[in-house]
């Protein structure tokens, strides 16, 4: 089964970072559209408390966080530098960078009265008011630190700059893209074609760039209902562990993962699988039977239990 079914919204920055990955890579998917915020029952039976979106899958196997959704991308079309971990220590870098550091100050220095009106298109006042407190709290229990406005448009600014200068060839580490494009690209997208930002009128190498990116559209998707998603899920085995990621000797301890900065809300199940980027951990869930989630090592904390 080669086809990614992709839990996303259409407002979401991380979820475009995946879209526009699908696109690049020329690869048909399923889209499931889910909501802003939790709860997300539907979603939850797949993810137990994992809250991050977008979330792919395939199967009975359940890939959570976009470097785990990107990885299986890269495979999935042949194209290795679209998985964070085979770029060298510079794009590695600015992606982790980009993905991290700024992109809260790029959420932050988009919202402007053009985005309000598409989010005010997408969802009801009452909606909104939810959206709003969800992320306060979220906020208020994060690891990382969110600046203020002044500052995330001085470190956006910077982060403009940065990207003109290094846009020695069409993309950001030669003639083609690679991870670090995607996640340098999603965090400009929010800012740029959400926040319609005057912020980028300054760098046009940068409007260049994302004009290139965006040319790669989404990929060929249909829509698919999260309950059908499930019953695929139900239906299906999770694929079979190598055997050489089930020598670690954590493997079938019950444990406890997380993300270590913010949506540090944490799902358990059985660990089953440890590769060099990433953990499976293994999750019976009543009517869909046994499910293989899929988390980066990178940024997460796995606990036993």
């Amino acid at each position: 089964m080669s086809e990614l079914i992709l839990h996303h919204y259409a407002l979401s920055p991380f979820s475009q970072k995946i879209r526009s990955m699908l696109g690049y890579a020329e690869l048909t998917w399923q889209s499931a559209l889910t909501r802003e915020m939790p709860p997300r029952p539907h979603l939850a039976r797949l993810v137990g408390g994992y809250r991050r979106i977008p979330v792919a899958q395939r199967g009975a196997d359940i890939f959570c966080d976009s470097r785990t959704i990107a990885a299986e991308i890269a495979t999935l079309a042949g194209k290795p530098a679209l998985a964070l971990e085979n770029l060298d220590d510079e794009a590695a870098a600015w992606a982790a960078r980009a993905d991290g550091e700024l992109f809260f100050p790029c959420v932050l220095t988009g919202g402007t009265p053009a985005l309000r009106r598409k989010v005010r298109a997408q969802m009801s006042w009452l909606e909104i008011g939810r959206f709003m407190l969800d992320r306060l709290a979220m906020g208020r229990k994060a690891a990382v630190s969110v600046p203020g406005r002044r500052a995330a448009k001085a470190l956006v600014t910077e982060h403009l700059a940065a990207v003109e200068r290094q846009l020695h060839a069409d993309f950001l580490f030669g003639a083609a893209p690679n991870h670090a494009d995607f996640s340098t690209y999603h965090g400009l997208w929010f800012l740029h074609d959400l926040g319609e930002s005057p912020l980028l009128k300054e760098f046009p190498g940068v409007l260049e760039w994302m004009a290139r990116m965006r040319a790669f559209g989404d990929g060929a998707s249909t829509a698919v209902s999260v309950q059908n998603a499930l019953q695929l899920a139900a239906d299906t085995q999770p694929r079979a562990i190598p055997a050489p990621l089930q020598r670690d000797a954590r493997v079938g301890a019950r444990v406890s993962i997380a993300p270590q900065d913010y949506a540090q809300v944490p799902t358990e199940g059985v660990l089953v699988g440890v590769a060099p980027q990433c953990w499976i951990v293994a999750r019976e869930e009543p009517g869909l039977g046994n499910l293989h989630l899929h988390f980066p090592q990178q940024g997460y904390t796995l606990t036993p239990l």
